[in-house]
């Protein structure tokens, strides 16, 4: 299986990308890494973690690639050669069978939505990622790829968010619920009360609106909501986990007889800390393009990247996107049997 790496995505790029591959194709001999970006600024790390003659190794060159700074559109516009586009491409046209990628994430969403295009019956892409509870891990989406959303969206999200759960969690029937304000139908705005209508008739195991207050005691498998809210929700609570270490910290070294007993309980703080652990799922998955893409964090650390060329590999091997389509398809909410359904009611009437 060949994956198709940006090699220039990420704060610390193309250093970290290039131990992180270093890494995965020592762990996995089955896979074979196609490693886009600046073959002149990758090559002095490609030699120091020994892949200057690697078998299963190829470096493809791309002159260019995209800041963080820069606007999501420059990948698919004024960078065309940017490494994000290129394995993009190779993803496209089946050089590749999946796309891992640390960097700008709206640059990723735009490349692989125009180059590899949406998967039949999808309109747009979710980035769908997991979530740490008390009763295990939930799956959230979307989180960013979409500002704004109309209630068919969120039911593409549903079942996406569904085929995922059935990967990562091994569920036979995950519990899908729309984040809202409140757990009754009537509660919430336009979108969530319209979405609630549709997903209710569709054959999924749909618990109704989830609030804030259960959610991180896994109220649900899967929770749907717009990219607007969804980005919100998890950088609210990426800085909140960093506050409260930060005032753990400042507690527990107030005086001699706090820090030995934080010494004493270093082990539990290392457990706290792996629950959380992002590093382990390696990035979230974007879903709904033909395609298999894993976005990784800027900040992604080498086993970062190796985990996300890992998952990237399981979800080809799972058969994500065929599930997808097919379910979508069967729930008789993909684009065209949507406009259908719109078409029929307007002879009705």
């Amino acid at each position: 299986m060949k994956i198709a790496v940006d090699g220039m995505g990420g704060d610390n790029a193309p250093a970290v990308v290039v131990e992180g591959v270093a890494e995965a194709l020592k762990r996995y001999p089955d896979l074979e890494v196609l490693l886009v970006g600046h073959e002149k600024r990758m090559s002095p790390f490609i030699k120091k973690y020994g892949l200057a003659r690697h078998s299963r190794l190829t470096i493809v060159h791309s002159e260019q690639f995209v800041r963080m700074d820069e606007p999501s559109t420059t990948a698919v516009r004024a960078k065309k050669d940017s490494s994000i586009a290129v394995a993009a491409s190779l993803a496209a046209k089946g050089d590749a069978d999946a796309l891992v990628s640390a960097g700008h994430t709206g640059a990723t969403v735009a490349a692989t939505k125009i180059k590899m295009r949406m998967l039949p019956g999808v309109d747009r892409p979710a980035i769908a990622t997991i979530m740490p509870a008390t009763q295990g891990p939930f799956i959230l989406l979307d989180v960013g790829a979409n500002i704004d959303c109309k209630p068919i969206h969120l039911a593409h999200f549903a079942v996406m968010g569904e085929v995922f759960a059935r990967l990562a969690f091994s569920a036979l029937r995950p519990r899908i619920g729309l984040l809202s304000v409140g757990e009754e139908d009537v509660k919430g705005n336009d979108l969530t009360k319209e979405s609630f209508k549709i997903l209710s008739d569709m054959p999924l195991n749909f618990i109704g609106n989830v609030e804030g207050n259960t959610l991180f005691h896994k109220a649900a498998d899967v929770v749907v909501c717009d990219g607007f809210v969804g980005n919100v929700l998890l950088k609210a609570c990426e800085g909140m986990a960093k506050a409260s270490m930060y005032w753990l910290k400042e507690a527990l070294s107030k005086n001699p007889i706090r820090m030995t007993g934080a010494i004493l309980m270093k082990q539990a703080f290392k457990e706290l800390k792996e629950i959380g652990d992002a590093e382990e799922y390696g990035g979230a998955r974007l879903l709904g393009i033909n395609g298999i893409c894993i976005i990784g964090h800027g900040s992604s650390t080498p086993k970062a990247i190796r985990n996300a060329i890992r998952v990237a590999e399981e979800s080809v091997k799972f058969g994500m996107n065929r599930i997808i389509t097919n379910n979508i398809a069967e729930a008789g909410i993909g684009t065209g049997q949507n406009q259908d359904k719109k078409n029929k009611t307007s002879e009705e009437k």
